[in-house]
């Protein structure tokens, strides 16, 4: 006899995957075939909250259906392959193409990759789906953080990318100079300098870029994200192309590293080591 709490746990991951599949906009009838769920309350009770998606609900649904499928039938498809597509009955196929030509037939072989590739593709829909509603469940996980948690993502964030004094060095390094091409990255590491206090106006910007890429457009780019006037931007650094291999970062999407250096920065550089040290001594306790 099953533990009680094992069928609840059974139920529960039943109903997770037949809300994904209802968030990646399958019918009841279509989540009823997959889940392989033969009674209707219980599939009542693994979509409760969940509503339809749009397509189900217009008013003209099956009409858009009913010309979906004259449009397949007409490409040479198959009921099976339809229904597959679609999530319709074959009785209703049959009823909406009847008047159509039927299709020329083909290899047997040639219709089974064809049905196993579409059958894939709606595979891979619906995990796409799932995927995005994790990514999705954890942003909102996340909510509005406090000005503590903040500070602490910018340490870890900057002793991560930022640049850091050398023990092994004669000379003192203790000052801002962060590096990144990723704008969120970019935003976040702005966002945290300002919850501390630091201007824009003790910021110097400037562009690290392969010297085959737009340097003006990537400085406008930046700019832009920065809330500055690219003509406040120091000398762009160009990096020189290995002829031994085939980058060429030409992509419209390259806009190379932005660099940040904030001026008489070493007391606050001196507090994100300290704190950086306190967080891995933290992280002990935690556990």
């Amino acid at each position: 006899m099953a533990h009680p709490h094992s069928k609840y746990q059974d139920f529960e991951d039943l109903r997770e995957r037949a809300v994904a599949l209802r968030r990646a906009g399958l019918s009841r009838r279509q989540i009823r075939d997959r889940l392989h769920i033969d009674n209707n309350d219980i599939l009542n009770r693994l979509l409760e909250g969940e509503p339809p998606p749009d397509w189900t609900k217009r008013p003209n649904a099956k009409a858009d259906l009913r010309d979906r499928a004259r449009e397949l039938r007409l490409q040479g498809w198959t009921y099976d392959q339809i229904q597959v597509e679609l999530g319709c009955s074959k009785s209703s196929i049959s009823l909406w193409v009847r008047d159509l030509p039927k299709p020329e037939r083909r290899d047997p072989n040639g219709q089974a990759k064809l049905a196993a590739r579409k059958r894939w593709e709606h595979e891979l829909a619906i995990r796409d789906a799932e995927r995005q509603e994790t990514k999705a469940a954890a942003t909102r996980d996340i909510g509005d953080l406090t000005g503590r948690e903040l500070f602490v993502a910018g340490v870890v964030l900057y002793w991560a990318e930022g640049a850091k004094d050398k023990s092994y060095s004669h000379q003192r390094r203790e000052n801002l100079q962060f590096i990144n091409s990723d704008p969120n990255v970019i935003r976040l590491y702005l966002r945290w300098l300002e919850s501390l206090g630091v201007a824009r106006e003790r910021m110097r910007f400037r562009v690290s870029i392969h010297e085959s890429a737009d340097v003006t457009a990537a400085e406008a780019f930046w700019a832009e994200l920065a809330g500055v006037s690219p003509s406040s931007f120091q000398r762009a650094t160009l990096k020189k192309l290995n002829p031994r291999t085939n980058r060429k970062n030409t992509s419209d999407a390259y806009r190379g590293c932005l660099v940040v250096y904030v001026t008489k920065s070493a007391d606050l550089y001196r507090r994100i080591e300290g704190s950086w040290y306190g967080i891995v001594l933290g992280a002990d306790s935690a556990i």
